[in-house]
C-alpha cells in the first residue's frame, strides 16, 4: 500500500505498474481512436467530469471521440503517474500535455479512479 507520503510499500509496485500501464493505453486509445480498446479500458458505468462541471457516461464520451467532437491529438504524461491502491479500487494523479481540438499547449492535472473488475483494471471516473 501507498504510505501517504507518495511511496509504496514492497509487493505493490508491479500492481502500481500495471496501472501505470493501463492508463497509457488508454490514452492512446483515446489518440488514436481505437474504441476497441478504449471500450475494454473504460468501465460500463464510466463517467467523465468536464471541465465546465458537466458528465458524460462512457458511451457518450466514447461516441464523440469516434466522431470527432472530442477530438485528442496528443495526450501524454508529463509527470510520474502517482498511484495509491485500495484492495480492488485505485486512485492515479498526474500531471499531462495535450493537444485537444486543434488547441496546442495545454498543461493540466488528471484525477482517475480505477477498479479492478474480473481481474483486469477499469477506469471508472476520470
Amino acid at each position: 500500500m501507498d504510505r501517504g507520503d507518495g511511496r509504496e510499500t514492497p509487493g505493490t509496485t508491479a500492481e502500481a505498474d500495471r496501472l501505470r500501464a493501463t492508463e497509457r493505453a488508454r490514452l492512446r486509445a483515446l489518440v488514436v481512436a481505437d474504441l476497441g480498446a478504449a471500450a475494454q479500458l473504460h468501465a460500463d458505468d464510466f463517467q467523465l467530469i468536464t471541465p465546465g462541471g458537466g458528465t458524460l457516461p462512457k458511451e457518450e464520451y466514447l461516441s464523440r471521440v469516434a466522431s470527432g467532437a472530442i477530438d485528442y491529438q496528443l495526450w501524454e504524461p508529463d509527470s510520474p503517474i502517482a498511484v495509491r491502491l485500495y484492495g480492488d479500487g485505485a486512485a492515479i494523479r498526474y500531471r499531462a500535455q495535450a493537444e485537444v481540438g486543434g488547441t496546442k499547449g495545454i498543461h493540466t492535472w488528471h484525477t482517475d479512479v480505477y477498479e479492478r473488475r474480473e481481474g483486469r483494471w477499469q477506469v471508472v471516473w476520470s
